[in-house]
């Protein structure tokens, strides 16, 4: 059903109801009036009544009724009281039942009382009782009128105002709908559109007319209607592009070869690329919606903190960890971990991208042999032409000595300072090529440096120069081996101490990196390295000393590689020289030691 018709019936309803109360008034009114009139009437009788001599006539006249316009008096009859009973004296007399008349004509001519009106039960009848004096007796007349007449006459008056209210509801009610009609017609055309619209029709427009609140709507339609066709389009557009990306970027995931996953903040996986089904060995079904014991037990810790970190918001560098498969393998993996946020910022979930690292290793772990190798080559014939010069000489005064049958003090001293060279030069290629056996532990490196600052004071002092060492109060953990540290250290001391032949102070500063790494830095006051020597530092045999031979720095950068750190310099000539060392560096003992085992785990599966 439909607004207008609602409206119609709801129109006809309240005019129905208004016509109905006015027919209800109009029935109560006109037998009010009617009964009124009648009561007047039969006053007027009585009253003449009172004034007439004859009042015997005047009752017999009677015996034919009276007409009035809608009443007629069927009766008259008066009453006398003998013997506290009342008795007829003139006229007819009915008796009608429920009256109580008899009561009434008693207690009037005890009374004063002179008129006394009484509507009969059942409402055809009306009767009036007027006192007055007849031979100085009480005389009570009663007056008995039909209203069947009248009763008539409201029927007929009723008839014919239910059928003029039942014409004018028809017509009332056609009229409302027709107007109401020509109000909604705009509101249909409204209608229309916004099914046009839901269809995602735009160009058909609604006829604007009139200036009322109808044609502004429709007028604001029309605008809407043609806003929503521009953002459909641009819509339409956007879809087409992100769709594009959507298809490039899923085609990008499915054809890596890094495994990737997206989990939620509960860490059920919520999707897997191909990569990922291939590298674990679960089908995507029994991965997605699931929680996949990917990490082994003694990694636990370590990615819980890494998941509350990115559902901080934090984007965590590649960190290199390890994951078992369905099958129970260990893999040696690098995972990156990244948060996904919704357009308000909130971390809705989190991003995985797992590279397995056991290829790689073992191409680093070739790679670092055949390093190895070249560099040996390269050491080989370093030696070899090292060497070659010491042996030149002891031949020669070997030569002299045989020649002479004479041994000569002074060149036995000059031979045996060429062996020493020779063993020196054999000594560091054997540090440098020979596999040694580390054993890293957990060590404070403020206390390591301060040993070996302690082991080479006294000869710092013997050629004036002064250690200036700096380092934080809180601890400073590393997970190191110590000799080896210290070989370091000594290393890059004494060439410090060897650039300053007229003394002067030495730096070391101790303390923490942007990154939390552990820093030492070794500055001197020494003549400086030009930027040609300092790109070559650490290959073998490059050194700015007369008698040195550059495996020292070689040895150096080695170890410093060993511990997961870097080795830097910094020179200026004339100016000094900075040794920066960088090694990674933990908040406590037992987190080192925890990285310790993972990492003795990590070469196991390597």
């Amino acid at each position: 059903m439909s607004v207008k018709q609602k409206l119609t019936l709801i129109i006809a309803g309240i005019i129905f109801v208004l016509l109905a109360a006015h027919l209800v008034h109009l029935r109560m009114t006109s037998s009010y009036n009617l009964k009124e009139e009648a009561s007047h009437y039969l006053r007027d009788v009585s009253a003449r009544l009172a004034n007439d001599e004859a009042m015997h006539n005047y009752i017999d006249s009677v015996g034919t009724p009276h007409s009035l316009v809608v009443n007629e008096v069927v009766e008259m009859s008066a009453f006398r009281i003998i013997d506290s009973q009342p008795v007829l004296v003139d006229g007819a007399y009915r008796l009608y039942r429920g009256s109580g008349e008899l009561d009434i004509i008693r207690n009037m001519v005890d009374n004063k009382e002179k008129i006394k009106d009484v509507r009969l039960n059942d409402g055809t009848h009306a009767m009036v009782f007027y006192k007055l004096l007849d031979r100085d007796e009480p005389v009570v007349v009663r007056t008995v009128m039909s209203l069947k007449n009248a009763d008539i006459l409201m029927r007929k008056q009723m008839t014919e105002q239910i059928m003029l209210s039942a014409i004018l509801l028809v017509v009332m009610t056609l009229i409302a709908y027709l107007l109401l009609g020509r109000i909604f017609r705009p509101l249909d055309t409204i209608v229309w559109k916004i099914g046009k619209l839901s269809n995602a029709q735009f160009d058909d427009m609604i006829p604007v007319k009139g200036h009322d609140e109808f044609g502004q709507l429709s007028l604001q339609m029309n605008n809407m209607s043609k806003n929503i066709s521009v953002y459909m389009n641009k819509l339409r557009l956007a879809f087409e592009e992100n769709r594009a990306m959507k298809d490039h970027l899923e085609s990008f995931i499915n054809h890596t070869t890094d495994a990737i996953h997206v989990v939620d903040l509960n860490g059920r996986i919520l999707s897997v690329n191909h990569a990922f089904t291939q590298m674990f060995g679960y089908k995507e079904s029994e991965a997605v919606g699931f929680n996949l014991p990917l990490v082994p037990s003694q990694w636990q810790q370590e990615e819980q903190k890494a998941m509350e970190a990115v559902k901080a918001g934090k984007v965590l560098p590649p960190m290199e960890s390890t994951r078992v498969t369905k099958s129970g393998e260990w893999l040696a993996v690098s995972v990156t971990t990244s948060p996904i946020r919704d357009a308000a910022g909130t971390v809705r979930a989190i991003a995985s991208i797992t590279r397995d690292m056991t290829g790689r290793n073992k191409m680093e772990d070739l790679l670092r042999q055949s390093e190895k190798l070249t560099t040996v080559g390269q050491l080989a014939a370093g030696v070899a032409h090292e060497i070659r010069n010491p042996l030149t000489t002891l031949k020669g005064f070997l030569q002299l000595q045989r020649q002479t049958n004479k041994l000569n003090i002074n060149h036995v001293e000059m031979m045996m300072a060429e062996l020493d060279r020779i063993n020196l030069i054999v000594g560091e290629f054997l540090i440098l090529a020979k596999p040694q056996a580390t054993k890293f532990e957990v060590k404070d490196i403020r206390y390591i440096m301060g040993d070996v600052l302690s082991l080479l004071d006294s000869e710092a002092h013997l050629h004036g120069i002064v250690f200036k060492y700096e380092c934080p109060d809180t601890p400073c953990y590393i997970l190191c081996e110590e000799n080896q540290l210290k070989q370091v250290f000594i290393n890059l001391l004494k060439n410090a101490m060897e650039s300053m032949p007229r003394g002067g102070t030495i730096s070391i500063i101790g303390g923490r990196g942007e990154n939390g790494e552990a820093t030492i830095t070794i500055t001197d006051e020494g003549c400086g390295i030009s930027e040609d020597m300092i790109r070559k530092l650490g290959d073998p045999f490059v050194t700015g000393k007369e008698s040195g031979t550059g495996l020292g720095i070689m040895v150096s950068q080695r170890i410093i590689q060993s511990h997961r750190g870097t080795l830097e310099f910094k020179s200026q000539i004339d100016v000094g020289t900075t040794a920066a060392i960088t090694l990674p560096c933990g908040d406590s003992v037992s987190e080192l030691q925890q990285e310790h085992g993972m990492m003795e785990t990590m070469k196991h599966i390597s």
